[in-house]
């Protein structure tokens, strides 16, 4: 008697044979993310990452670093990320081994001024945030823009940290001679960037605390971007945020382009953006908290 044999055995064992393997990789690739999840949650890096304005280059911060380090016992090593147009990373610098809070500043082939490619740059910054976050396996971290800088920031912030949002906590945001208006004077005349940043405010996260720096070199801008286009931020931040601060830095080095190098920025840096200054400096004159402070 010849024993016919079950054509569905065959499919069965070819399907338990695919379903092998496929599993051994998931198990492997789940074991390798929990793996990075435990990793960052005991990570004790916390980075400040700066990002230039348009024209700025990853140079534009070297001074200001030069003067924070020369104000700190612990010496803050710095990592310079460039983006291409291809989004493709180049990188100089490095972080030390011991440093928790190393400062990483980003930048972009593409530097040119508008709203088009703030948004251009925005994804470019999320390139390299991703990148960052997989390499150094932090959980938390702090942001710094000046003049455009700020407003990639939030342009990020409104539409790409959502996805970060489980593993990795902004603390905190500077921004420091930000054109939330661009050149425009009259607030009465939103531009489409503004009136965007507005619209989208609700993604921004609530825990954040951010503080708004503008140039008093005269009473109306800090020679290029007008003082009414910096405050309005409130309109984007206050009652979303828990806190926003809005600060007025004069004296010398007051004017746009050298803000970076202000005596008072690096005090606002050293006191709201680090840890802790460990050997803090005498406060300056010249930094003054201005209007509002808006806590929900």
């Amino acid at each position: 008697m010849q024993v016919r044999k079950n054509p569905n055995f065959k499919w069965l064992l070819m399907l338990v044979a695919l379903l092998v393997v496929i599993a051994i990789p998931s198990y492997y690739w789940m074991e390798k993310e929990n793996n990075a999840h435990a990793e960052r949650s005991r990570s004790l890096l916390s980075p400040v990452i700066m990002v230039p304005g348009s024209s700025a280059t990853t140079e534009r911060f070297n001074e200001l670093i030069d003067q924070l380090n020369k104000t700190t016992m612990n010496e803050h090593s710095v990592l310079k990320v460039t983006v291409s147009r291809e989004a493709k990373l180049s990188y100089s610098g490095s972080i030390n081994k011991n440093d928790q809070e190393p400062i990483i500043i980003i930048g972009f082939a593409n530097n040119k001024d508008g709203y088009a490619n703030i948004k251009k740059q925005a994804f470019w910054l999320d390139v390299a945030f991703t990148s960052l976050m997989q390499n150094y396996k932090f959980n938390n971290f702090k942001a710094f823009g000046h003049s455009n800088g700020g407003l990639i920031w939030t342009y990020w912030l409104e539409h790409y940290y959502a996805q970060y949002s489980d593993d990795v906590r902004i603390k905190r945001l500077m921004t420091l001679g930000t054109p939330y208006n661009f050149t425009e004077n009259n607030i009465n005349n939103r531009t489409q960037m503004l009136a965007d940043f507005i619209k989208n405010r609700t993604a921004l996260p609530e825990n954040l605390k951010v503080y708004s720096l503008s140039g008093g070199k005269s009473y109306e801008s800090d020679g290029i971007v007008p003082e009414t286009s910096v405050a309005a931020g409130k309109f984007i931040f206050q009652k979303q945020v828990k806190s926003y601060t809005a600060m007025t830095v004069t004296g010398e080095k007051a004017d746009h382009s050298d803000l970076p190098q202000n005596k008072q920025v690096i005090q606002a840096i050293r006191e709201y953006l680090l840890k802790k200054p460990d050997r803090p400096g005498r406060p300056e004159k010249n930094l003054k908290p201005r209007r509002r402070r808006s806590n929900r």
